[in-house]
């Protein structure tokens, strides 16, 4: 029996399991990360402290197994490290993908000026979020002499060969704003728009070569070939089985992404068109990207003075329905398909008689509208979802997954595998030596039990508290903070 080990490292936790040749999962194993913020909008990882929590996972996942015959990655997308090119000493933090210390530098006119060019390489708005701007700012407090720099999967595929290659992933590269997604290589124009010299980038190889084999890795024999990489949002995608047009997922997480392939690159959308993977030829989709859905939960919780989100959640479903309280976490600003970091945080519709509960239930509202938001271009621009798949580890909530199915209006199918972007990798590391394994399966499925007449009214509301979150006039002193209102 062929296994593959496939290593999903993402913002808050990185993940291993053991798949078979029939693409079952036969063990896994978890470790979590820290998440710094330094500042206000900046976001940062400890690069040691990821790799470190590879390692740790995959020990966990080995235990009492003998060694995987191949490896296989999925990792958070955007988020950038720099390393010293001798030493594998990382230079910096890493910046997470969700940081946006670069926002007043992207806003600049003759900076903005450059985002017809960016879309039309990339498929990609020009915003803080995406990693040319993340790489920039790197470069010039550590400077480019003998510095390499990439996203995620560079940083771990130079530590699980133990240094031998600098190389990463084709679409990990397609988000970094540097890359063309038509042409397969990296932009000499993009590369002099983000001022990033291509001698630090690494070279870019197709989702299923191999990348390298493994050196020095616990657990690992060495020698054992990486056969796959995917992003983590695309692996999920990939694990679910959408394929086609009228297909497509929503992953939970600190953000969430919501994706559907298209078949060919598509322009001129609030959405981003993004390369989801590339194999012997490349397929392409297009996404909204939500900067703040789990995570505005923790923040709840934590405003609430809750020991955890699993509180928060016993909490919400203390009420039948949010009464009327909108609240909008724009805590970092706005993601598709507004697009409009400088949106604050805002809640409306509180009364006298306005609980916690309420707040809380409104908390999980806000996770569900801002997927609606997306699925709602998707409908307009390309084949409508008939049903939406779900991953990721807010799918565990009953409650919230109720939510998107009533402020969606059709079915939710929740997948029965948590580790959902290991598993796409591990997928397409096995079609790439043989037959592809069956697509995930779900667990369950929720069916839209909200009047339609409701239903209209709550989005409708969702859409008038979004209006006023990217008001500037509401804002204290004209500048970023958080609305709250009667409304």
């Amino acid at each position: 029996m062929t296994t593959i080990l496939s290593i999903d490292q993402g913002t808050t936790n990185t993940k291993a399991v053991l798949v078979d040749d029939a693409g079952r999962v036969l063990s896994r194993s978890s470790a979590p990360v820290r998440l710094s913020v330094p500042r206000p909008g900046w976001a940062e990882q400890d690069a040691e402290e990821i790799w470190a929590s590879c390692t740790v996972a995959v020990a966990g996942c080995l235990e009492g197994r003998r060694p995987p015959d191949a490896v296989a990655v999925s990792n958070q997308r955007e988020s950038v490290v720099a390393w010293d090119a001798r030493s594998g000493t990382p230079r910096g933090p890493l910046i997470g993908w969700q940081d946006a210390r670069t926002a007043d530098w992207c806003a600049r006119p003759e900076v903005a000026a450059a985002e017809p060019l960016v879309r039309a390489r990339t498929g990609l708005p020009l915003d803080p979020m995406f990693s040319a701007p993340k790489i920039r700012w790197l470069l010039q407090q550590h400077g480019a002499a003998g510095t390499r720099v990439g996203t995620v999967d560079s940083w771990l595929l130079h530590r699980l060969t133990g240094g031998a290659v600098h190389r990463c992933e084709a679409g990990n590269a397609g988000r970094t704003l540097l890359y063309d997604v038509e042409r397969l290589g990296w932009s000499a124009e993009l590369c002099e728009v983000f001022g990033v010299p291509a001698s630090c980038l690494p070279e870019v190889l197709p989702s299923d070569a191999e990348f390298g084999r493994t050196r020095g890795v616990p657990g690992v024999r060495d020698g054992t070939p990486v056969v796959a990489v995917l992003a983590d949002s695309h692996a999920a995608l990939y694990a679910h089985g959408c394929r086609l047009p009228g297909t497509g997922k929503a992953t939970y997480g600190t953000g969430s992404s919501v994706m559907t392939p298209t078949g060919t690159l598509q322009g001129g959308s609030a959405l981003s068109s993004t390369l989801a993977w590339l194999t012997s030829a490349p397929c392409y989709a297009r996404e909204g990207n939500v900067v703040t859905s789990g995570a505005a939960l923790v923040w709840l919780a934590g405003l609430l003075q809750l020991p955890d989100v699993a509180a928060l959640l016993r909490l919400a479903a203390g009420v039948p329905d949010p009464g009327d309280v909108v609240l909008v976490p724009a805590l970092a600003g706005l993601g598709a398909p507004h697009w409009d970091r400088a949106a604050t945080g805002t809640v409306l519709g509180m009364t006298g008689s306005t609980t916690a509960a309420h707040l809380a239930r409104a908390a999980v509202e806000a996770v569900a509208h801002q997927v609606c938001d997306i699925v709602e271009v998707v409908d307009a621009e390309t084949v409508p979802l008939q049903a939406l798949r779900a991953d990721g580890g807010a799918t565990a909530s009953a409650l919230l997954m109720q939510a998107q199915a009533d402020l969606l209006g059709r079915p939710v199918e929740v997948a029965e595998v948590a580790e959902l972007s290991a598993l796409g990798a591990a997928h397409l590391g096995l079609a790439a030596t043989g037959p592809q394994p069956p697509a995930a399966g779900t667990t369950r499925r929720y069916e839209p039990d909200l009047d339609e007449a409701e239903r209209v009214r709550r989005r409708e509301r969702w859409r008038a508290a979004v209006a006023v979150a990217r008001d500037p006039r509401t804002r204290p002193g004209g500048g970023p903070g958080t609305t709250l209102g009667t409304g």
